[in-house]
């Protein structure tokens, strides 16, 4: 088996703030010793964004430079419902989503996470469709952009699109130009949706489910969280690494993945006691590689 990188090499951090300016993310996630960060690119439970500045652009790309942390994620506002049957949601929703898109681009980021969305009763086939055409809309929009979307997977909470293998597949399906659609893999939340992979059965199956309904290709990000909640569940609820229901041994064979190597692994684990809970969960994840 190929061996992989020293940890110092491996692309993990954390979701990092952008308190103060977008480009002090990249010195936050530094002094925790990030390789990788996620940043909401805009206040995440607003609809409306400051616009970025050139200042705050090349601070930003300066920073990157500055501190090493080439790999950055961005993810997108938690307002934003691209299933929503609500016609005034929906537009507002279609109008974030561009925004989230330009500035990721104007910033470099090569990868926007996004939540699916939510069909509100509407049912999930129904959603499904009005997912697609709104990746359409904005794909349309912003031809030429370098950024990549990347659906993430759901817990199947309420009415959440995205808790199986095959709600995801269903959306690049429909999408007309879908060479810019990624996976982003939340740990929780798939075991939550039901996916296991706390046994070397289990890890290999989840894998080759994910591989032919999906496509590995696909897979461009990681979010790494315990569960509070078990199997199944369909409970949204992250817990730091080792406390939750998952346990170490799923983490394990993650970290130690060669498949993985160059997959950016991000924390999303509670924020508790500011930063000392992302060190422990990073001391924990850098542990775990052999």
């Amino acid at each position: 088996m190929k061996k992989l990188k020293k940890a110092k090499n491996l692309l993990i951090g954390a979701h990092m703030s952008i308190s103060g300016g977008i480009f002090n993310s990249l010195i936050y996630g530094k002094e925790l010793g990030c390789t990788t960060i996620q940043i909401f690119t805009k206040s995440n439970n607003q609809w409306k964004a400051k616009e970025l500045t050139p200042e705050d652009t090349n601070r930003f790309l300066e920073n990157q430079k500055e501190t090493g942390i080439s790999s950055v994620v961005a993810h997108n506002g938690y307002l934003i419902n691209l299933a929503s049957p609500k016609e005034d949601i929906y537009q507002k929703s279609l109008e974030a989503m561009l925004i989230e898109v330009q500035r990721a681009e104007l910033l470099a980021i090569p990868y926007l996470v996004i939540h699916p969305g939510s069909h509100l009763g509407s049912g999930e086939e129904e959603g499904i469709t009005k997912i697609a055409h709104s990746l359409n809309w904005l794909h349309q929009k912003t031809e030429g952009c370098q950024v990549g979307i990347c659906l993430e997977t759901t817990a199947g909470q309420g009415s959440s699109i995205g808790y199986r293998f095959d709600h995801i597949a269903k959306i690049i399906d429909q999408v007309k130009d879908n060479r810019r659609l990624g996976l982003c893999y939340d740990t929780c939340h798939t075991f939550a949706a039901g996916y296991d992979i706390r046994t070397k059965k289990a890890y290999k199956d989840t894998f080759e489910e994910l591989d032919k309904i999906i496509g590995i290709k696909r897979l461009k990000v990681f979010h790494i969280n315990d569960s509070l909640k078990d199997l199944g569940s369909r409970v949204d609820r992250h817990q730091h690494l080792s406390e939750g229901k998952i346990g170490l041994e799923g983490f394990r064979m993650l970290m130690n993945d060669p498949r993985w190597e160059s997959i950016p692994k991000i924390l999303e684990t509670p924020k508790e006691e500011g930063n000392v809970k992302d060190r422990m969960n990073l001391k924990v994840l850098k542990s775990l590689i052999k």
